[in-house]
């Protein structure tokens, strides 16, 4: 499919859309759509349902609730995502790492009271939307780019072993610790190795079998529902009971009543820290997934109307009692190889799953719990990215403890407290980044006008009586002194002989209160020594705040487009005897 083929964001005479189509795309796509888009949307639509459906069971109990909860997220998410959403191909649906996240966190502040756990995992659903229509409000889609990729793969990995730990117990057929922390419960598995049920271990792991070998060499069939298909059929023709096997049980038939149960104050602010992290999980991996099909396709992508996206599709779980969304890496990657041109395929998938609540529900009771936890196990090994790691490892040995940090965080205080490690880590690493920005000697270039780093290339020549000095990032609060230093280290570095100090700015975009009055200070202070110090490069917005703090009155004025060269070569003329 080649990128003139792609459908267009708008009317196509160029019209803009009225403010109802901007906000929601869906709508300019329903009066746009053409019918060569439609056979694409329908094929992928039925291939995203049959991944929808087993994906949607398989959370739900990660997240501790009855089958029909993921069932439910996955239907009316699906039913408003595609009206907002910006990305073509990105499918909204329960993931992993958010319904264990949910599950860990929601079972101590429930206290074992199964209707309040879901009344909890309902508001946290409606939490994450209001978080993610107030960033939309404000457009704060930038909010996503605090959280590493770094971090993400730590973060991922440890999810995905503690996910391993808790659906192990279940395929082997005993059951397993609830919670502690990763160690114990993989002590717990050892300790009870002796109990395994060796019908559970066949089925499990047959099943499991079957998932992974698809991977390589099916990937194009829906090899989960292939397998929840003859689980159930299994589970129908067997006495599973009489072997100790346990199936999913009954689920209901039909749709929820679309109300919202009451919490407490107190409940509500134990929920917001878990909405939060589900909110954070939820873009960072809808945002990842949208730039990727963008930039393959060649559309445009707009992160902050998937704010919109993600907002309408939570209210809607939380509505129709299921729990938190995002969109799903694994779903869309099926939705995109199934041929969709649109994001109607995502309502083509859940109108499919519409139908499977109404009318055939009731067959997923048979479905046996071993067979289940070989859908997770097998859904969460993509999470560890082992090459990533290694090529992390290779770039810097600091992120790479930044990311078993993360890694070891999820597994020993738990997957809430291990996503608030991994925000953190994230934003200390940026301000580390930007607290001790790169600085360097300027000299110029033999044979030419132009002046660079002599630090990496000391044949760069020093101007006589001339110290040029770069920063290569902006000149905030947190950051000013370190420059300073750098600056008067590498200015002593230079000898005794300099006359004149020029800053090059052409990589300093911005300038706080705190850089501003930098400026002025190294100014006075190179005055005292006799040295003048003049500024090279400075871009418009960066002299209209020095004129602001009074740079041009105390220090002078800060010409515009002037290299160091015509910095250098004005200072000398100003040195001539009249």
């Amino acid at each position: 499919m080649t990128t003139t083929e792609l459908p267009v964001e708008g009317p196509a005479d160029g019209v803009r859309p009225g403010l109802l189509a901007r906000i929601a795309p869906g709508l300019s796509l329903l009066a746009h759509y053409k019918g060569e888009w439609l056979r694409g949307d329908l094929v992928a639509g039925v291939l995203l349902a049959a991944y929808l459906m087993p994906a949607g069971i398989a959370d739900a109990s990660l997240a501790s609730l009855p089958p029909q909860a993921g069932l439910y997220a996955c239907l009316f998410s699906g039913l408003v995502f595609w009206l907002f959403c910006s990305s073509r191909h990105t499918a909204v649906t329960t993931t992993s790492a958010i319904s264990l996240l949910v599950g860990a966190s929601l079972g101590e502040m429930a206290g074992g009271d199964a209707s309040r756990f879901a009344a909890m995992a309902i508001w946290t659903a409606i939490l994450a939307g209001a978080l993610s229509l107030l960033t939309w409000i404000v457009r704060a889609g930038v909010v996503i780019n605090f959280v590493s990729e770094t971090v993400l793969l730590g973060f991922k990995a440890g999810i995905a072993l503690v996910l391993i730990s808790t659906q192990l117990p279940k395929l082997l057929g005993f059951s397993g610790a609830h919670g502690g922390t990763f160690g114990h419960r993989v002590a717990e598995i050892v300790r009870h190795l002796g109990d395994t049920n060796q019908t559970s271990l066949l089925l499990g792991g047959a099943a499991l079998a079957v998932l992974l070998l698809g991977k390589v060499f099916l990937k194009k069939i829906p090899m989960a529902l292939v397998v929840v298909v003859a689980g159930i059929v299994l589970g129908s023709v067997m006495d599973l009971a009489a072997h100790g096997v346990k199936t999913l049980g009954a689920v209901p038939q039909g749709l929820p009543s679309l109300s919202v149960p009451r919490i407490t104050n107190a409940e509500f602010n134990q929920l917001l820290p878990l909405a939060l992290a589900c909110f954070l999980l939820g873009a960072v991996e809808t945002a990842a997934i949208g730039r990727m099909f963008a930039l393959k396709h060649g559309y445009r992508y707009e992160p902050n109307q998937e704010f919109l996206a993600l907002a309408g599709a939570n209210l809607a779980a939380g509505f129709g009692q299921g729990f938190p969304v995002s969109g799903g890496m694994s779903q869309s990657l099926v939705n995109e190889s199934g041929g969709a041109r649109t994001p109607l395929s995502g309502l083509v998938g859940a109108l499919l799953m519409l139908a499977v609540v109404l009318f055939m529900s009731g067959l997923l009771s048979a479905l046996p719990q071993p067979v289940l936890a070989a859908i997770v196990i097998s859904a969460v090994t993509g999470l560890v990215k082992v090459a990533a790691l290694k090529r992390v490892w290779r770039f810097s040995r600091l992120e790479f403890t930044v990311a078993m940090v993360a890694l070891v965080g999820v597994l020993e205080s738990g997957i809430l407290r291990g996503v608030l490690i991994g925000a953190i880590l994230s934003i200390f690493l940026l301000l580390r980044r930007a607290s001790k920005p790169h600085t360097a000697e300027l000299g110029r270039v033999p044979g030419t006008d132009y002046f660079a780093d002599r630090v990496r290339h000391p044949e760069n020549e020093r101007e006589p009586g001339v110290f040029v000095f770069r920063t290569e990032s902006a000149l905030l609060y947190f950051n000013s002194d370190y420059v300073r230093d750098e600056f008067m280290k590498s200015l002593a570095g230079a000898g005794p002989g300099v006359r004149l100090a020029v800053l090059h700015l052409g990589t300093v975009a911005l300038a706080d209160m705190a850089g501003a009055e930098l400026l002025v200070e190294l100014h006075h202070s190179l005055k005292a020594r006799g040295i003048d110090f003049r500024l090279a490069e400075a871009h418009g917005r960066l002299r209209e705040r020095l004129r602001r703090i009074g740079y041009d009155k105390e220090c002078g004025t800060v010409e515009a487009n002037q290299t160091v060269t015509d910095v250098v070569s004005q200072w000398k003329r100003e040195q001539r005897p009249a």
